[in-house]
């Protein structure tokens, strides 16, 4: 197995051996399911299918109700597909959590951005922005010429504007796992991950 579904909780920090203070996120990981199993010579590919925790059925869509009960599982509120490339011997009904993880080894995680509405190219982009003062008036934050006039006459796809920022698809690699805790399915990892608190994430093992 190369990866759960968790949920973001917060941040804080823990001490190492030294006394030297490490900032973790924590995560709640697990327990997962799996739900579906695809594989090589029916589906063309290896993966696995997990759920992530479990909800009512009076919440859900007729087609998700009938997902679940055709592979005999209970009703879960969010799914997720693994691929698999080294754990190839997983079948329907496991039951995965933190235990697969150990202290120190390096974990990818993805999450959603937090959403920041419309933002401006400094915030968004990073720009300079203009100097304060030597005939600099009524822009200070903007972000200067964004063309040519005659030559092209457009602007060019892609150019670096205001906009809408966050809410983006965000991956973070080598983030140490710090602490486990086996008893509440909790992961701390060394740093922050992308997503506000409560945001499911999705952790990976680094291969």
């Amino acid at each position: 197995m190369i990866g759960l579904i968790g949920k973001k909780i917060g941040m804080t920090q823990v001490f190492d051996s030294s006394g030297k203070v490490i900032p973790v996120t924590v995560i709640k990981a697990g327990p997962c399911k799996v739900i579906t199993r695809m594989t090589k010579e029916k589906h063309n590919y290896d993966s696995v299918q997990l759920g992530f925790e479990e909800m009512k059925e009076k919440n859900m869509t007729k087609a998700m109700k009938g997902h679940f009960k055709k592979h005999n599982s209970p009703n879960y509120r969010y799914l997720k597909e693994f691929r698999l490339k080294l754990y190839k011997d997983i079948d329907e009904g496991e039951v995965f959590d933190v235990s697969m993880f150990i202290e120190n080894e390096m974990l990818k995680i993805t999450g959603t951005s937090k959403g920041r509405g419309f933002a401006g190219v400094m915030k968004r982009h990073g720009f300079h922005g203009f100097k304060a003062s030597h005939g600099v008036h009524e822009s200070y934050r903007g972000p200067g010429s964004i063309g040519q006039c005659a030559t092209p006459s457009r602007v060019f796809k892609g150019k670096k504007l205001p906009g809408h920022m966050g809410v983006d698809k965000v991956s973070v690699k080598n983030l140490r796992v710090v602490k486990i805790d086996l008893e509440k399915n909790l992961v701390m990892v060394q740093g922050a991950i992308p997503g506000h608190r409560n945001s499911i994430v999705y952790l990976r093992k680094e291969l």
